[in-house]
């Protein structure tokens, strides 16, 4: 016969079982008013409001299934490297950044959803194709123009790349992220923001054609080589989204998961001209697709890797695919046709494969690429698969950039100290032979050359920023073009015709 102190303790023992089977709940409890309030006071502005993204990547338990919350919880108080995360020790308490830590892991109050409703509604149609005239407003090369994006208050600025002079400029989607990318004729550019917009802008008539939101948050979009078709990357959700690139209509919507049924956000999606097909990066399933598209649907063609890859660069002729592994110590060359993985490639310090460039050196194809961990630029043989020289930067870089007509190529130093300097290469000797520092203490990034090869642009990544106008032979700076945190610069030419030294 039990005694009123065991009956005493099986209570005691029952009133912990519940409390413990009931803390999962209680810790999924509404946060407090006052950390959402932090929240949108310092991290909405980047990340959303809603948390769904926006410059960063949105901020949901299924988006940070990979990162721990301890490294969460480090990244918000300094910073993350490679990224434009700040640091946030200096403004917020200890208890505050992990309650702020604690509350980016909690689901929404309701489950973010983005299908095909909701991208059919948010279908935008201001001047449909075959609405507006089919010359130019104005006179230029129409074959040398740049677009510049300045990322410092969300514009767009229209280049001339013969006079080196603005002719338009105009606001774009909030966070455009990937690089614009051209229809086959170069009349069109489509751009894709972080936050799932596309855009469609006629350059003849200078005014947007259509716009349509894929994703909650995207990572990039892509054109096919016959400019039918736009394929946009999405983070969230995991999906694979096709247009018809005339006017963004949709046309399927691929869910991106493995045969077990394990989803993945896309790190980024490409198009493979001479193979008629997209390639997709995976996040988090170790696998590479190739997608083609027939009577408007896509087929998926998947290719098994041993590790899960962040970046993707291919030779000319699309025949390989070069991966970066997540571990950031080395890369893997795949064989498109056969999908088997040939060769590994010793690449410490997480390479930036997507801007690489490769050109002719002594009877070989090389390729190289900046780091973004450590202050080196690797030269690889493509024949052989081997790292043929390992250059010692002033940091660790993230963009590179060079042309068939000339003898440099460029590359910056974006992260660390030294994030003001820029490395010209002498490609035949592969040496260092300038360093240009071109304002000091602010960054300078991000080369693309005029079609010819003749001038160039680097942009001083800042609010007070310029693009600079330099000639690619004697290195000298001509002229600067003042902009509001200029990022990247695209040539119409260059991006249109794959031109060597141009990223793609």
């Amino acid at each position: 016969m039990r005694g009123p102190a065991d009956m005493m303790n099986r209570k005691n023992a029952l009133l912990i079982l519940a409390f413990s089977l009931l803390m999962p709940a209680l810790l999924q409890a509404a946060p407090s008013p006052e950390t959402e309030l932090l929240y949108q006071q310092h991290c909405a502005s980047c990340h959303g409001q809603d948390r769904l993204g926006g410059m960063g990547p949105a901020l949901l338990p299924d988006n940070l299934s990979r990162l721990k919350k301890p490294q969460a919880e480090d990244a918000i108080r300094n910073g993350r490297p490679a990224t434009q995360m700040p640091a946030f020790a200096d403004v917020l308490a200890g208890e505050s950044i992990t309650a702020l830590a604690d509350f980016i892991y909690r689901p929404p109050a309701r489950p973010p959803i983005w299908g095909r409703s909701e991208i059919v509604g948010s279908h935008l149609l201001p001047h449909p194709q075959g609405t507006l005239p089919d010359e130019p407003a104005y006179q230029a090369d129409m074959m040398n123009l740049f677009l510049v994006v300045e990322i410092g208050d969300h514009h767009v600025t229209l280049l001339d790349g013969d006079r080196m002079e603005p002719i338009h400029r105009f606001p774009s989607r909030y966070a455009l992220h990937g690089g614009p990318k051209y229809s086959p004729d170069g009349r069109y550019v489509y751009f894709g923001s972080r936050d799932g917009w596309i855009t469609k802008y006629d350059l003849f008539n200078l005014k947007v054609v259509a716009e349509v939101r894929a994703g909650i948050n995207m990572r990039n979009i892509a054109i096919s080589a016959d400019g039918d078709y736009v394929m946009a990357a999405n983070y969230l959700p995991h999906t694979l989204v096709l247009f018809d690139a005339g006017n963004l209509e949709l046309m399927d919507i691929i869910p991106v998961e493995n045969s077990a049924g394990e989803s993945s956000r896309v790190s980024a999606v490409y198009a493979a001209p001479p193979r008629n097909s997209f390639i997709a990066a995976l996040k988090d399933i170790p696998e590479a697709w190739e997608i083609s598209v027939q009577d408007g649907n896509a087929n998926v063609r998947r290719m098994q890797t041993d590790t899960w890859l962040d970046d993707f660069f291919f030779d000319p002729g699309y025949d390989h695919l070069i991966g970066a592994a997540r571990d950031g110590k080395h890369g893997v060359v795949i064989n498109l046709d056969t999908g088997k993985t040939v060769a590994d490639l010793p690449l410490p310090g997480m390479p930036h494969l997507g801007s690489g460039i490769t050109w002719e050196y002594q009877g070989t194809r090389v390729m190289a690429t900046p780091h973004f961990r450590t202050g080196a630029v690797s030269i690889i043989d493509m024949d052989n698969w081997q790292v043929i020289k390992t250059l010692e930067t002033e940091g660790p870089g993230f963009f590179m950039r060079s042309h068939v007509n000339s003898r440099y190529a460029w590359v910056d130093v974006f992260f660390g100290p030294n994030k003001d300097k820029v490395h010209i290469i002498d490609k035949q000797t592969l040496e260092i032979v300038k360093t240009l520092q071109p304002e000091p203490g602010k960054v300078a990034a991000h080369v693309e050359f005029d079609r010819y090869g003749e001038k160039l642009l680097l942009s001083i990544w800042d609010k007070e920023g310029a693009v600079v106008v330099y000639d690619a032979d004697t290195l000298e700076e001509e002229k600067r073009i003042p902009m509001n945190k200029p990022s990247g610069k695209y040539n119409v030419w260059n991006k249109i015709n794959y031109e060597e030294g141009t990223s793609h």
